[in-house]
């Protein structure tokens, strides 16, 4: 049979246009941190965030973070502060539906009901089970789902996980902007320690207080931000595990180089070390000197030498990361890096791409 040319022309029409509509889902196509391909009609407008703390992420490639989330997990939730200074800005940030029962609860059911055009999972929830039943219900139900990670691996994954979100929510130039920001700072680092630097050692006293010493590292994230600072971390000669215990005693028989204390506004209560957002310098300071002054820490010598400081614990899970790297390397190596400026480092993340700047204390050292 042959087909009238105006009938022919018109499916010659919408053959192209289901071409171009493949097309156009095809561009908005991006392999998450896992390696698996996720592609989206356009680019995310509707979002789930199974970490609440991504809001700040998104921050980074978007003016307006808050219009993109409908929902989120409220497990490892922004600070307050941080959370006060997005509310005082985005109003409608109250408007953002919690996606689960509990603190850590994923549910597959509330996550439906809003009707995202993506769900952003992490590596912590690839090794929950509930959290991986809730991905496959949720997949099952024609809403796609990207894997990000900014706190298992870091200095591995951050970069490339703001490229994905960058993809997947159309903001591949910011993402891009950032990325090429943070990996000039963090090739600054590596090119200035050459195999011919000595490595001080370094003991990473992690949630610090004076009693109950010490918490510290073995692997992962702090480990790794101590080696790529220039520094080794001596937590690994007798921690296998990503934290682990050390005894005062121990930690005064290992006579670290540098001691380095890890702290935040949850240690209050403990009478620990006390900084980060909506902290004060005299504040983190006397919490320091109350810390270093302790019976056993007062006695190491780091301390004794000048060589100790305290650092905002909560630098995970964000690629701010890289201020807190430039710091240790800074503390380690105070020649090799006197030019390089940490402060400066988060006063242009906050000027160039964070919505919102919240003031505080993010590391603190001896008084002179």
């Amino acid at each position: 049979m042959i087909l009238p040319r105006a009938l022919l022309a018109a499916l010659a029409l919408a053959a192209a246009m289901t071409a171009s509509l493949t097309a156009a889902r095809a561009d908005v196509t991006a392999t998450d941190i896992l390696g698996r391909e996720v592609t989206l009609p356009a680019p995310a407008r509707h979002i789930v965030l199974a970490e609440a703390r991504h809001l700040a992420v998104l921050g980074l490639i978007h003016d307006d973070p808050v219009a993109l989330v409908a929902g989120w997990r409220v497990a490892r939730a922004l600070d307050a502060p941080t959370l006060d200074a997005y509310r005082k800005k985005f109003p409608n940030l109250d408007q953002i539906q919690t996606i689960g029962a509990s603190a850590r609860g994923l549910s597959a059911e509330a996550i439906i009901a809003l009707h995202p055009d993506l769900l952003v999972m992490t590596l912590v929830d690839q090794a929950d089970p509930a959290a991986e039943l809730a991905r496959q219900q949720v997949e099952a139900a024609g809403i796609p789902v990207a894997y990000v990670d900014f706190f298992s691996h870091p200095q591995e994954n951050s970069i490339p996980s703001l490229r994905i979100l960058g993809k997947l929510t159309g903001a591949e130039p910011r993402a891009e902007e950032f990325a090429r920001f943070y990996e000039a700072r963090l090739s600054r680092i590596r090119d200035r320690l050459t195999p011919d630097v000595a490595r001080p050692r370094v003991f990473f006293h992690v949630h610090a207080a004076p009693t109950g010493c010490c918490s510290t590292v073995g692997t992962g994230v702090f480990n790794d931000f101590i080696t790529t600072a220039g520094g080794r971390n001596i937590g690994a000669e007798t921690v296998q595990t990503v934290q682990g215990n050390v005894s005062l005693e121990g930690l005064i028989a290992a006579d670290p180089d540098i001691y380095v204390a890890t702290g935040g506004t949850h240690m209050a209560a403990r009478g620990g070390l006390v900084l980060g957002s909506g902290v004060d310098a005299d504040e983190a300071q006397a919490s320091f000197d109350r810390l270093i002054a302790a019976p056993g820490f007062s006695a190491l010598r780091a301390v004794a030498e000048g060589r100790a400081v305290g650092v905002w614990h909560m630098f995970n899970d964000s690629p701010a990361h890289i201020a807190l790297i430039e710091y240790l390397a800074k503390t380690f190596h105070p020649e090799l890096f006197a030019d390089v400026n940490p402060d400066a480092t988060l006063a242009e993340i906050n000027a160039r791409f964070s919505p919102v700047t919240v003031p505080g204390t993010w590391w603190v050292t001896e008084r002179k």
